[in-house]
């Protein structure tokens, strides 16, 4: 592997249709090269950063390792735990036994506060029947009427175009869904996974996520997530994965140009140095492909621009003691969302670490550090007694402001295919035709699809490992 380091490289003795270039080391990225490998072509992988993991990455703060944000994934992102096995990265990042999410309401009095999202062992729909007829967070009359539009949602079909024009909150309160019972249940799923309240969010993609998510197998939703830093996952393993299949890899490679030569052949031009391939992966950013794509690539290359982005904030607190006794919970009547206990992963030997995770953070985003520790401190000592007398260590926010695509009514007709115009050149990114919104999963599955697509084209054999996860799904 190469860590920015530029040689001339000839590839005379590589036979034609052999060679890829993929330009991006996030999780698309990483995956198309794997993926290419994987099937004997000759891959360089370019990344502009001197580290691989695209969003979902780590570092040092003193002795802390940290995440850049909180990521999770669910057993139905069959994609993304395809990844962690490529990578050798499966007990690191593990599953829970059976989905069980604890939800506290600060709305209620103490003692009162807490309830559960849990999945029983039975058939879809009734595995979530017990632990949504006794949710205490919303009434009798909620809890049937979100009943009932949980199988109109099942009833959806996924293939209607018409979905994607329309918005998740108003569906939903023409189903008789309170404002209580979207901030309380379809809320504190959605913005999670969407990055987006329900009125701002596209029906076809809330729609995909809650029926895949919740209504399509009793253990769906089971919530994964990573035990060790996400570098250790993303770039380490990642890493050791692209140099066993032959990946050269090149941090700190920042790509000026993409063009196309008379021979068929792609110019990839680095500073100092040009990449010459059959195949090329963009897997960077929507607007960094725009300004890359050559002409005539896509028929409207302006759509790009048009696919909104949306962030993420995380408040990041350090205490000199335990007061979180579970790995994570949810918030209602509060501005946190999501707290998760991030101690061990972190290397932390003595105190607690908790990272709060802030989706569709639009009012928070800029806000200054002195004003998010005033308005976040207080909330999570009425949300956990044992704060209330712990001091705080350390308190460090991170900001995300491009975090994800923004899943806005319409954004479907904005992503492309893993296909361009122009013949051997291929998108990937979570805010491609995935079908899934802007996740780890969405990703992962945009990097096959564009292995998938140029292997397709050149008559190249398709892995069968590589798209087991496919038939799993």
């Amino acid at each position: 592997m190469t860590d920015g380091t530029r040689s001339e490289r000839t590839d005379d003795d590589i036979p034609s249709g052999r060679t890829a270039v993929v330009i991006g080391g996030g999780l698309a990225g990483v995956t198309a090269a794997l993926a290419l490998a994987d099937a004997g072509m000759h891959v360089t992988l370019l990344e502009g950063r001197p580290r691989l993991g695209g969003l979902a990455f780590s570092f040092q703060r003193g002795d802390l390792t940290v995440d850049n944000g909180q990521h999770v994934y669910l057993r139905c992102c069959t994609a993304y735990r395809w990844f962690l096995d490529r990578i050798e990265g499966v007990a690191l990042a593990p599953l829970q036994d059976r989905l069980d999410v604890p939800v506290l309401d600060l709305a209620k009095p103490e003692g009162r506060r807490l309830g559960r999202l849990r999945r029983d062992p039975l058939p879809v729909p009734l595995h979530l029947g017990r632990s949504l007829a006794a949710y205490p967070h919303l009434s009798l009359a909620e809890r049937a009427r979100v009943g009932q539009a949980a199988l109109a949602l099942r009833a959806l079909d996924l293939g209607d175009p018409s979905l994607d024009a329309q918005d998740f909150g108003s569906w939903l309160a023409a189903r008789g869904q309170s404002a209580r019972a979207i901030e309380a249940l379809w809320d504190l799923v959605g913005v999670a996974t969407l990055n987006a309240v329900a009125q701002d969010a596209s029906l076809a993609l809330a729609a995909m996520v809650f029926k895949t998510g919740l209504l399509s197998d009793p253990g769906a939703a089971d919530i994964g997530w990573a035990h060790v830093p996400l570098g250790e996952l993303h770039d380490r393993l990642a890493r050791k994965a692209l140099d066993s299949a032959g990946v050269r890899t090149e941090l700190r490679t920042r790509v000026t140009s993409v063009s196309s030569n008379e021979n068929g052949t792609w110019s990839v031009q680095v500073p100092g140095e040009t990449h010459t391939a059959d195949t090329v992966v963009l897997a960077v950013a929507q607007r960094e492909a725009y300004d890359l794509l050559p002409e005539g690539a896509l028929d409207a290359p302006e759509n790009l621009l048009e696919i909104g982005t949306a962030p993420i904030l995380n408040v990041h607190v350090v205490y000199d003691r335990t007061v979180l006794t579970k790995p994570f919970f949810a918030a209602l009547g509060t501005p946190v969302q999501w707290v998760f206990d991030r101690t061990h992963a972190s290397g932390l030997r003595e105190g607690q670490y908790l990272a709060l995770s802030q989706s569709a953070a639009q009012d928070d985003i800029d806000a200054p550090v002195a004003v998010l520790r005033e308005r976040y401190l207080p909330e999570l000592e009425r949300l956990l007694p044992g704060a209330r007398g712990a001091e705080v260590l350390d308190f460090f926010v991170t900001r995300e402001r491009t975090a994800t695509f923004a899943p806005t009514p319409g954004v479907g007709r904005l992503r492309p295919g893993a296909r361009t115009k122009a013949p051997g050149l291929y998108l990937a990114g979570a805010w491609t035709a995935t079908g899934w919104p802007a996740t780890m999963e969405s990703a992962v599955r945009s990097g096959v699809n564009a292995a998938d697509a140029a292997l397709r084209t050149l008559g190249r054999p398709r892995p069968r490992h590589l798209f087991e996860f496919e038939e799993a799904a």
